[in-house]
């Protein structure tokens, strides 16, 4: 049994060092004696600080916070295959190998297995063509009070009719105006007389890691519940596309939050709430949101145009390693290199070559391939752009005008990396120094990999038998003779690492190589 005499010398410390109203609620209604209860009570009246409500954030928003639920056409005859999956880029999670990181990153939001119960006996379309039957449900919030709202391309992307559900129960049929699977956005709009209770976007630059922010939305389909935390996390890439630039939320956001919004204290949209890290299936605490201004120029283009159109260079990049930025003379490993500009795309057309390496758009520095990515994706097609690039050991400049990007994800995606595979070499000649032998090319371009030491520099970096050097420190080569060349050259130069640049079947890439042992 504790005594007052103990606890009073604690309590003097506690007080001057931590906010004590939750021990205090605590020792009130613990039945110890009143000299205690009463000194805990006193000190917390006048020494600890106001607990931060939401409720008046809550009581303002949530008019604006719906509920959506999506069904879809549904031949009768496969009623029991009604499989859902969130659309990412275009692919189905189940479509995803095991490590890829949409695998351990996105837990769907939508009902799983058992929980696509149907409601009801579902209703035949206009024309005979199947039942439309309940696929999912989410979040949704108007933006507009004559009844534009946003949620989550995932949340309707399989859908053919879409029913909002108001947060004093009222249900509303909604139209899809526009969709994009590349930002997880989609806007629907509402037709009705009256003017419904909307939010507004806040300003991303104001939005510091540590500030609290409120979600509302439809978790489990419980529709209008209220979570809190704070943004733990800024920028966060969790593997889902180029563009990812996602709000890290340590708030309560479950399945059925999907496309929920994130509030600030003031009752402006910080972010959308669109992906949980769950490896359970269930909230740890990790979120995800898609930030204020992202969402805001995406959801005016789906108003507008119905679609999204971004801007696009067409040319294929990786990121600046240390080495590789020690190959090519760089001071720090920032930028884009580039691969191998698309025949005929804008980067082709304004010169840029591979091995360039891009280190700014406009005097705007580029700090990775991400970073690019985003920069030229929010670029109007059309958009006249001063490209600064690293070549040769010096910047250089050129003007390029920014181009459509492609409809198709596979011409899109070619601004990407892309992974190598083997062929089968005809000759072998040495070049033990750098851990390979190599064989002059059948084409006469470049030299193929006859074989790799397993405990050299180019097996630790990636080389692979049959892959082909096409060239060293951007100088093209067709022999061993060639690239010691190229190698005695930088090292004269004071380097100690070139720049390979790799081609396979399916694509190519730069490695940088260690060259102080040849």
């Amino acid at each position: 049994m504790f005594t007052t005499k103990f606890l009073r010398p604690s309590l003097k410390t506690v007080l001057k060092t931590s906010t004590v109203a939750g021990l205090a609620a605590v020792m009130l209604t613990s039945g110890l004696p009143a000299t205690i209860t009463q000194s805990f009570a006193e000190a917390v009246k006048v020494d600890a600080p106001s607990v931060p409500s939401f409720a008046n954030v809550v009581d303002a928003v949530s008019p604006a916070v719906v509920s959506v639920r999506v069904q879809s056409r549904a031949n009768p005859v496969s009623d029991e295959g009604n499989n859902f999956t969130f659309d990412f880029g275009g692919r189905g999670l189940d479509e995803l190998p095991d490590d890829h990181p949409l695998k351990r990153f996105f837990k769907e939001f939508g009902p799983r297995g058992d929980e696509r119960a149907e409601r009801g006996p579902g209703r035949r379309g206009p024309h005979g063509e199947g039942r439309l039957r309940p696929t999912s449900q989410g979040s949704g919030f108007f933006i507009s009070e004559d009844g534009y709202l946003v949620t989550n391309n995932h949340v309707v992307s399989d859908g053919s009719a879409f029913t909002v559900i108001l947060n004093d129960g009222t249900e509303l049929d909604a139209k899809l105006i526009g969709k994009d699977s590349r930002t997880d956005l989609a806007v629907l709009k509402v037709d009705d007389k009256r003017k419904f209770t909307y939010v507004s976007w806040a300003d991303d630059n104001k939005v510091r890691v540590g500030d609290w922010v409120v979600a509302v939305g439809n978790p489990f389909g419980l529709g209008g519940t209220v979570t809190s935390g704070i943004i733990s996390a800024r920028g966060r890439d969790i593997g889902s596309g180029p563009y990812d630039d996602y709000l890290q939320v340590d708030a309560a956001v479950n399945r059925g939050n999907s496309g929920g919004p994130t509030f600030n204290l003031s009752g402006e949209v910080v972010g959308i709430n669109t992906a949980i890290f769950s490896p359970s299936g269930g909230n740890v605490g990790i979120a995800f949101a898609i930030p204020a201004s992202v969402a805001r120029d995406v959801v005016a283009d789906l108003i507008k145009d119905g679609s999204v159109s971004r801007g696009w260079l067409g040319v294929q990049i990786q990121p600046v390693s240390k080495d590789i930025a020690e190959s090519l003379g760089l001071s720090e490993a920032n930028g884009a290199l580039v691969v191998e500009p698309q025949a005929g795309s804008p980067g082709d057309k304004a010169g840029i070559k591979k091995g360039d390496v891009v280190t700014a758009l406009n005097g705007d520095t580029i700090k990775d391939p991400r970073d690019l990515a985003r920069k030229v994706a929010g670029m109007r097609p059309g958009t006249t752009v001063d490209v600064t690039l690293w070549r040769n050991g010096k910047s250089e400049t050129v003007k390029l005008e920014i181009g459509t990007l492609p409809k198709d994800d596979k011409e899109a995606a070619k601004d990407q990396g892309t992974q190598s595979e083997e062929t089968q070499p005809s000759s072998e000649q040495a070049l033990a120094d750098l851990g390979m032998t190599v064989v002059p090319s059948d084409d006469g371009k470049g030299v193929t990999i006859a074989s790799v030491d397993e405990d050299s520099d180019a097996s630790d970096r990636g080389l692979k038998q049959g892959e082909k050097i096409v060239s060293v420190n951007n100088q093209e080569v067709k022999s061993a003779d060639d690239i010691l060349k190229v190698i005695n050259l930088a090292k004269k130069d004071g380097r100690s690492k070139a720049l390979f640049q790799i081609e396979a079947e399916n694509g190519s890439r730069f490695v940088a190589l260690p060259i102080d042992q040849t």
